[in-house]
C-alpha cells in the first residue's frame, strides 16, 4: 500500500516534467523564447507509450545487438533513418541521405620483412608491425636515429635533426645524469619516459609531433615479450579490434630486436647521438586489416534566425552484438538513449509545424561504434565534423537513462547523474539547474562528475569527444546495473517513468540553449 502510494506521488511529479503549466510564459534568468511558447507542451509528446514501443523494437533480437559493422546495425541505421523521414527531419547531408559513413578497419596483425645487405628479418623472429595504414614498400635511405626517442621541455633527442617525413629509429630507456637521475625529472623516480608501453606511446607522440612518417622502435624485452603473443593472433581466425582510419596516415611502428637494430646501426646500444643513417635496407609492409562498413544517422532541424549556430543531441546507436548464440539487446545502453534522442525530435519538430522553429539549428547524432572506443563520435568531431566545430554551441550526449544505480542507497528514484556541465562553462551548468527546477525536478546527482573519478565515466562516453574540442557538455546517465554489457539488459527491465522523464529534461535544456538570445559562453576552455 505504500508503495503504491510512493509510486502515484511519484508519478504526479514526472508528469510535471512534460505537462502544460498554467502560465503561458517561459522567460527565466536565462530565457529568451517568446512568451506565446510554452515548451512544455512539446515536452509533453515525448511519451512512456512511444519510448516503449520503440525500445521494444530497438532492443528486440531481430536487430542482433547491433554490433559494429554487422548486420543488426545495419537494421538499426535503416530504422532510425525512416523514424526521421516519417517525421519529415530533414539531413544536413542532403536528399536523402542520412547517413556519415565512418571509415573503420578490422586490426589484423601486419607482415613486414626488412632486407640490409642481402640479409632478410622477419616478422615475429626480428620484428613486430605495431602499426600500418597500409601495404608499401619502403626504401630506408633517409633514416634518422633519435637516440632515446624523448622530447621532453628539458631534454630532447630532436632538438638536432629534422625528421619531417622520414623514418625515425629510437631505442628503449632514459638516460641519467651524473647523480644516476633521469633526466627529464632529475629525480631516480622513473618518468613516462623511462620503460615500458607508457614509454613506447610517449615515444610514438614524440615521433608524430616532429612530424616523423614512422617509428623502428628497439626494446628487446618487451620483443621478447611481444613477440609468441602477435604471432599466435596473426595465425588465429579471431576477430581483430575494429579502429578508426584518421584523415591523415598512421604513424608506421615497428618493435624490433637487438639483432635487427645493430643491422640497421651498429652503435645503437652505445651511442645516444641523433643522426642520420645511410643503410641499404628496404622495408616491405603488408597491412592485413579489413574494411568494416559502418555509419552515423543524421537529422537536424535548421534554425530560424541563426543556422549556423548548432546544438548536438547525440547517443550511441550501437551494442555489442551476439555471443554464443545470446543477443545483447543493449536495451539500457544504449537504446534508452537512442529512442529518447528520436523522441526529443519529435517534440521539437512539432513545434516547428506549429510556427516555433528554434532560432538555433539542432544535429539529432546518432553515432557508431561507441562500444569500440568512440568511434563513430571521433570520427565526426577529428575527421569530418559536418558543422564546423567552432560553431557547435553545446552536446548533450545521453548514454543510459531508462535504469537505476543498485548501489545508489540514498536520494530520489527520480535522478539521474549529470557529467560534465561545469567544466567548459558556467552558462551551461546554470541553465541546467534553472531548467531542471522549472520544469523538472530531478534529482541532479554529480557523483562521476569528476575526471579523476575511477571510474572515468567522463572520458567513456561520445560527449568526451566533443569536451576536448572544448565544446560545453553534458552527459546524461544512470549509472551501471547488473545487466550491464549482458545478454539479460533487455527492455522489459527499463523503467518508462524514468526515463521519459529524463528525456523531457534533456528537450528542455536543449530548448533553452537554442532558443536564449545569447549564445553561451565557454569561460572555462582548456589548452
Amino acid at each position: 500500500m505504500k508503495r503504491l502510494v510512493y509510486v502515484t506521488l511519484l508519478s504526479l511529479t514526472l508528469i510535471a516534467c512534460g505537462a502544460s503549466s498554467t502560465s503561458t510564459s517561459t522567460a527565466t534568468s536565462t530565457a529568451a523564447v517568446k512568451t506565446e511558447v510554452n515548451p512544455a507542451d512539446y515536452a509533453a509528446t515525448i511519451t512512456e507509450a512511444e519510448l516503449k514501443t520503440m525500445l521494444y523494437t530497438y532492443a528486440s533480437d531481430e536487430f542482433e545487438g547491433r554490433d559494429t559493422g554487422e548486420k543488426g546495425q545495419k537494421i538499426a541505421v535503416e530504422y532510425l533513418k525512416n523514424q526521421y523521414v516519417e517525421m519529415g527531419l530533414a539531413s544536413p547531408l542532403g536528399d536523402d541521405d542520412y547517413f556519415q559513413e565512418v571509415p573503420l578497419e578490422r586490426q589484423k596483425i601486419g607482415d613486414a620483412s626488412i632486407s640490409i645487405n642481402g640479409e632478410k628479418f622477419s616478422s615475429f623472429e626480428d620484428l613486430i608491425v605495431l602499426t600500418a595504414s597500409q601495404s608499401e614498400d619502403v626504401i630506408l635511405d633517409n633514416l634518422v636515429y633519435v637516440g632515446y626517442g624523448i622530447d621532453a621541455d628539458n631534454y630532447s633527442d630532436y632538438d638536432s635533426v629534422d625528421v619531417r617525413g622520414k623514418m625515425v629509429l629510437a631505442k628503449a630507456g632514459e638516460p641519467k645524469d651524473d647523480k644516476g637521475n633521469y633526466v627529464t625529472s632529475g629525480t631516480s623516480e622513473e618518468t613516462k619516459w623511462s620503460s615500458g608501453r607508457q614509454s613506447l606511446s610517449s615515444k610514438r607522440d614524440a615521433a608524430i609531433d616532429n612530424g616523423a612518417k614512422g617509428l623502428i622502435y628497439l626494446d628487446d624485452a618487451m620483443f621478447s615479450r611481444y613477440a609468441p603473443f602477435y604471432k599466435r593472433r596473426a595465425q588465429s581466425d579471431a576477430p581483430g579490434r575494429i579502429s578508426l582510419k584518421s584523415n591523415t596516415p598512421d604513424l608506421l611502428r615497428l618493435l624490433i630486436n637487438e639483432d635487427l637494430a645493430k643491422a640497421l646501426y651498429p652503435n645503437i646500444l652505445e651511442d645516444n647521438e641523433p643522426k642520420s643513417i645511410t643503410t641499404s635496407a628496404k622495408l616491405n609492409i603488408v597491412n592485413a586489416s579489413q574494411k568494416v562498413s559502418s555509419e552515423n544517422v543524421v537529422a537536424y532541424i535548421e534554425g530560424a534566425e541563426k543556422p549556423n549556430e548548432i546544438i548536438v543531441i547525440s547517443a550511441h546507436l550501437d551494442h555489442v552484438g551476439v555471443d554464443n548464440g545470446e543477443v545483447y539487446n543493449g536495451a539500457d545502453d544504449d537504446g534508452s538513449g537512442t529512442v529518447a534522442v528520436v523522441e526529443i525530435a519529435e517534440a521539437f519538430q512539432e513545434a516547428v509545424k506549429n510556427g516555433h522553429r528554434p532560432k538555433r539549428s539542432i544535429l539529432f547524432l546518432h553515432v557508431t561504434g561507441e562500444e569500440r572506443g568512440l568511434l563513430g563520435s571521433r570520427h565526426y568531431t577529428d575527421n569530418d565534423p559536418i558543422f564546423p566545430l567552432e560553431n557547435t554551441v553545446a552536446n548533450l550526449n545521453i548514454d543510459m537513462i531508462g535504469r537505476t544505480d543498485p548501489e545508489r542507497k540514498e536520494g530520489d528514484r527520480n535522478y539521474v547523474y549529470l557529467i560534465g556541465s561545469d567544466k567548459l562553462s558556467t552558462d551551461l551548468h546554470t541553465i541546467s539547474e534553472e531548467v531542471n527546477s522549472k520544469y523538472c525536478n530531478v534529482e541532479l546527482d554529480y557523483t562521476y562528475n569528476d575526471e579523476n573519478d575511477p571510474n572515468r565515466f567522463y572520458y567513456r562516453s561520445d560527449h568526451y569527444n566533443f569536451a576536448k574540442n572544448n565544446i560545453p557538455v553534458i552527459f546524461y546517465f544512470n549509472g551501471t546495473h547488473a545487466d550491464y554489457h549482458k545478454a539479460t539488459d533487455t527492455p522489459d527491465k527499463i523503467e518508462y517513468d524514468l526515463l521519459t522523464n529524463r528525456a523531457r529534461l534533456v528537450f528542455h535544456t536543449a530548448w533553452e540553449l537554442a532558443n536564449r538570445d545569447e549564445r553561451i559562453k565557454v569561460d572555462k576552455a582548456t589548452e
